[in-house]
């Protein structure tokens, strides 16, 4: 097929807008907001298939239960904190489109097979004419790219760097064909994988969630996230707020709560099927105590998507610390503004 459309081409931006108002009014609604019962003879409760499988005993690390009003409003969210080996389930766990969150899986993968030392980069990548009609296909899509061209060198770490900071979908299918040949037999084996660690109600459908039939719970996705975060280079290029690709030039974080209120991680998420979702970890002190939060939210409803999955788990992690929303902040560090 031939391209009449030059090599390279622009990133689709979104224009930064602080949004404090709108922040307080999505924490307020998350505070007050209706929640279903997390007792097993709750209607709502009793109804859920996956109950019994996926719900655990809401127990903090000193093993104090926890509250109700730990859970956001609305969609789903589950917790791991630090020497606890189950997932704490918040209500309404349901199999439903993760979005972007997928590409935790695809970058655990992909260093799983492709180790990353320190200070490593791994091998290069050269980026073909299929990739760059790939990334023109998915941008007249509205999807979410960077740039690329013809003959462009990114070694593995630029590409999980343009994986997992822009979220570009683009390079997640260009490291699922690098690492299993195609992207059917990647997503075969990102199933393989789900399946062995416990991830029972999971299954991928593409490597950069983009497809709605890519579900999975709150719960499965914090047992990727915690094996994840377990590889320095992942943890390591999470926790990074930008980086420098050799086309697209500077890409920004999505994950704009990084470095605020003990977050050093993980993945946003964001379409219209699975709502704002995100993927964390934050380290804040609970009764003294450094402890390590790793959670996820789903199906976050709002106006900016992915600034509603960013708010509650803000506001879950304050919970969790015994803190209410905007108080007892890391000092030297704001509350955050988020985009």
């Amino acid at each position: 097929m031939t391209h009449h459309r030059p090599a390279r081409i622009a990133t689709r931006r979104v224009p930064t807008i602080l949004l404090a108002g709108s922040l307080v009014v999505i924490a307020i609604t998350a505070a007050l907001g209706h929640r279903p019962p997390t007792t097993s003879t709750s209607p709502s409760t009793a109804a859920s298939p996956l109950t019994g499988v996926l719900r655990s005993e809401h127990r903090d690390a000193s093993g104090k239960v926890l509250p109700d009003s730990v859970w956001p409003a609305y969609g789903q969210a589950a917790v791991l904190l630090t020497g606890e080996s189950r997932v704490h389930a918040g209500p309404n766990q349901h199999a439903a489109p993760i979005a972007s969150v997928a590409k935790v899986m695809t970058a655990y993968l992909v260093l799983r097979d492709h180790p990353l030392g320190p200070g490593r980069d791994g091998p290069a990548l050269t980026l073909t004419d299929a990739d760059v009609a790939d990334t023109y296909r998915r941008s007249d899509q509205e999807e979410s790219v960077v740039p690329v061209v013809v003959g462009e060198r990114l070694t593995e770490r630029q590409a999980l760097e343009a994986l997992l900071l822009p979220s570009a979908n683009n390079i997640a299918a260009v490291l699922a064909r690098w690492d299993a040949g195609s992207e059917e037999r990647f997503v075969a084996r990102m199933n393989t994988t789900a399946r062995s660690l416990g991830m029972d109600h999971t299954r991928y459908t593409d490597p950069s969630g983009y497809d709605d039939a890519t579900v999975s719970t709150a719960v499965d996705q914090v047992r990727i996230v915690e094996r994840a975060m377990r590889l320095p280079a992942f943890a390591g290029i999470v926790a990074e707020p930008s980086a420098t690709l050799p086309v697209a030039g500077t890409v920004q974080n999505t994950d704009t709560l990084l470095g605020h209120d003990g977050f050093v991680g993980v993945k946003t998420g964001s379409d219209d099927a699975a709502g704002g979702c995100f993927a964390f970890r934050a380290v804040r002190r609970i009764d003294g105590t450094p402890t390590t939060i790793t959670g996820v939210v789903l199906g976050q409803p709002g106006d900016d998507q992915i600034t509603a999955g960013l708010v509650a788990a803000d506001a879950m992690v304050e919970r969790i610390a015994g803190q209410r929303p905007g108080h007892g902040r890391t000092p030297g560090f704001p509350p955050p503004t988020l985009s």
